[in-house]
């Protein structure tokens, strides 16, 4: 195992982690470098696709990579809160209750079609993605560090499926789709069929949880300049008052914007944001925090229509500088 060393930035971890994953996941450099952003930023993933684009080997590779544990969840209309985080069983030969963890307990969950779950299943991440942290019998546990949930579901498959509430959206810090790859790289994944199957003898880790984390605190350390910060500002205000949105960007928007702004600088090798960092993250930051006038936007067309909304707003406000 080639590792990091505890005082790599997070350039140089983010360019190892990103060279191992594509090793396996091809032709979407972008989307393995947004999902490193996300990682970094301490944030969580919500991919959108069709079946078989490469969403759980792109989890897997990421958890590999930063020699973490990955554990996956299949989302099923009977799969129960205690399925995710654990259970107490009652032991008679001791007369105590012991806690089993459930796989939630993990450096990287995936929640495969997370809106095949009911509501009540769904909400059971609600607190470990926000404070990794779960609570179960008046006991709160922490999850290990670093924390990340990479969820799907399919935008065009609705059929006995629960559209995920804003509340819970709000909590991915990006949405991504992955899209079908061009000729070749279709080939090479056809030649080289069971890249879900050859991961682990495929993907190096080039770090530990614990370098993870490290360079984890040292992007909450870059500096959002003052007019970088008020462009962000402006830019989530746009949202508020657009005729085309029934709900802009929420504060915890603005936020996570920043946050992936932050962590966009730092892979960039920058200790200071740019207004680029903001511009490159608001769409996939933003486009699912925002509700269409009349609608939700739960489909394909609705995430299209969101996306040109939020391009729109990136073209009429005054970008710092210019």
């Amino acid at each position: 195992m080639t590792t990091a060393g505890q005082g790599a930035n997070p350039a140089e971890l983010a360019r190892a982690i990103v060279g191992q994953v594509q090793t396996v996941f091809l032709g979407k450099p972008q989307v393995v470098h947004h999902a490193v952003i996300a990682l970094m930023a301490r944030g969580h993933i919500l991919l959108e696709d069709v079946p078989g684009a490469g969403k759980t080997v792109l989890a897997r590779a990421l958890a590999r990579a930063i020699g973490g544990q990955f554990r996956r969840i299949q989302f099923t209309s009977d799969l129960l809160p205690s399925d995710i985080t654990g259970v107490s069983v009652y032991s008679p030969r001791t007369e105590s209750f012991t806690f089993h963890p459930g796989p939630v307990f993990s450096n990287v969950v995936l929640a495969d079609e997370i809106n095949r779950a009911g509501p009540r299943t769904q909400s059971a991440l609600l607190e470990a993605m926000s404070e990794r942290q779960v609570t179960t019998d008046l006991d709160t546990r922490s999850l290990p560090q670093p924390f990340l949930v990479v969820a799907t579901q399919n935008p065009h498959e609705h059929h006995g499926t629960y559209p995920l509430p804003e509340s819970q959206m709000d909590r991915f810090l990006v949405r991504l789709t992955i899209g079908y790859p061009d000729r070749e790289v279709e080939r090479r994944i056809v030649d080289q069929i069971g890249f879900a199957d050859k991961v682990d003898e495929a993907v190096q880790a080039v770090a530990t949880p614990a370098v993870v984390a490290a360079a984890q605190d040292a992007v909450t350390r870059v500096r959002v300049p003052e007019p970088v910060m008020d462009y962000a500002l402006e830019l989530v205000a746009q949202t508020r008052v657009s005729p085309a949105l029934e709900m802009g960007i929420s504060t915890r928007g603005v936020v996570s914007l920043v946050a992936a702004a932050r962590a966009a600088a730092a892979l960039a090798g920058r200790d200071f944001c740019l207004a680029d960092d903001v511009r490159e993250m608001f769409v996939p930051t933003c486009g699912h925090r925002i509700l269409l006038q009349g609608r939700t936007v739960d489909g394909a067309g609705s995430r299209e229509e969101a996306r040109a909304i939020l391009t729109e707003v990136l073209a009429r406000t005054p970008v710092p500088g210019d």
